[in-house]
């Protein structure tokens, strides 16, 4: 008897959850301590005549907390200076190098030949190019042609959370599957001097850094060689009601522009609860300090509101705010940052699971839209 669609269909498919498998990290040599940036800053920009417009920005840093920053070594000193050219020079070379530095990372970490990847998922809001950065990354780490490649261009900050959906759809409905996932970040694309009627391009100087981050999904892992880290239990995606233009980016001939409005930690924070009802109520939790948390880190002010909102502990967001403290804000790679360093934090501190102790977690994405991203997670056992 011919085989039915039915049995065609199953036997492509699955029967577990996603989970990941390895996680890699990478930074751009270059390092900035923060406290020393405006001096920096304002000297490359040939701007230290603006002697208040520098006070204003170092208060802007002194606010963030950031103690340091990554960043890539070439810099584009007028504000509006048609200067894409040059900057897509740029990161269509050092998009996919960072990236491969976080890749082979995790391809080590997960022990497996890296003929085994069967799809990779590429992001960045760093320049666009044909063929992308997938092309590029594939080419770099000598992966098979026939890799399943998606590349994902211009979307944010919340790109995080939003690559672990499509890799957790990849990897459930392709039995067999191993998805590498790559968020490779550089600022060459936004970065410029500063400009009195822009501050809050000013702020995205003092906020945002470079670095590159990859993990490795898969289901239905073999445990004899494989250790699974944090299940994808489920993945959400949602545009919050009146946020139209309270984050967008725009790509002219001065490189990528960006524009914040004041409200974004009041918009985040009076509708983070309902996404957390809709993930969480199935599952029979309505405490949000019995879960761990791995929420992007779009600036201090998003994370003490959210922490006032739904009531959380001052160490529910210590992850979060370490690596914004560290590393700035490197928009899609910076969840994955989190995920990682919560990972090896649980493992030094003789946790039993990854997640800090605790089996559920939720990794929040925030960005333009506003866009929110919102993955379940379930912390798994440390081996």
């Amino acid at each position: 008897m011919a085989t039915s669609v039915q049995e065609i269909r199953k036997a492509q498919r699955a029967e577990g959850l996603a989970a990941v498998l390895a996680i890699g990290t990478a930074n751009p040599p270059n390092f900035f301590m923060q406290a020393d940036y405006p001096d920096f800053y304002f000297r490359i920009t040939n701007s230290e005549h603006k002697t208040e417009l520098k006070h204003k920005f170092r208060r802007m840093c002194m606010y963030l907390l950031i103690t340091s920053q990554y960043s890539s070594d070439n810099w584009f000193l007028k504000y509006m200076a048609p200067s894409l050219d040059a900057r897509q020079d740029i990161v269509v070379v050092e998009i996919p190098k960072l990236g491969k530095e976080a890749a082979v990372k995790a391809l080590k970490e997960w022990g497996q030949p890296k003929s085994k990847i069967t799809h990779l998922i590429v992001c960045t809001t760093s320049g666009v190019d044909m063929p992308g950065a997938d092309y590029q990354l594939l080419k770099l780490l000598g992966l098979r042609p026939s890799v399943r490649r998606f590349m994902m261009y211009q979307q944010g900050c919340f790109a995080g959370g939003a690559v672990l959906r499509l890799a957790k759809d990849m990897a459930e409905n392709n039995k067999g599957a191993r998805v590498l996932v790559v968020c490779s970040e550089i600022t060459a694309v936004t970065f410029r001097g500063p400009s009195e009627l822009h501050l809050d391009s000013m702020v995205g100087q003092a906020l945002f850094g470079d670095g590159a981050a990859a993990v490795i999904v898969g289901a239905e892992p073999d445990l004899a060689i494989e250790r699974p880290l944090f299940e994808l239990v489920s993945a959400a995606q949602t545009i919050l009601p009146d946020s139209e233009g309270a984050i967008d980016g725009h790509l002219r001939e001065v490189g990528l522009t960006f524009h914040l409005l004041k409200d974004v930690p009041m918009l985040i924070s009076k509708n983070i609860g309902k996404s957390l009802e809709e993930a969480f109520t199935p599952l029979g939790i309505s405490d949000w300090n019995s879960i761990f948390w791995v929420a992007h880190p779009g600036g201090p002010a998003i994370l003490d509101q959210v922490e006032a909102t739904v009531g959380l502990k001052k160490e529910k967001l210590r992850a979060t705010r370490e690596m914004l403290k560290e590393y700035g804000n490197m928009s899609s790679a910076s969840v994955l940052f989190i995920l990682d360093e919560m990972r090896k934090k649980s493992a030094e501190e003789a946790k039993s699971t990854t997640g800090e102790g605790l089996d559920w977690g939720v990794l929040f994405g925030f960005g333009p839209g506003l866009t929110v991203e919102t993955v379940v997670l379930r912390s798994l056992p440390i081996n």
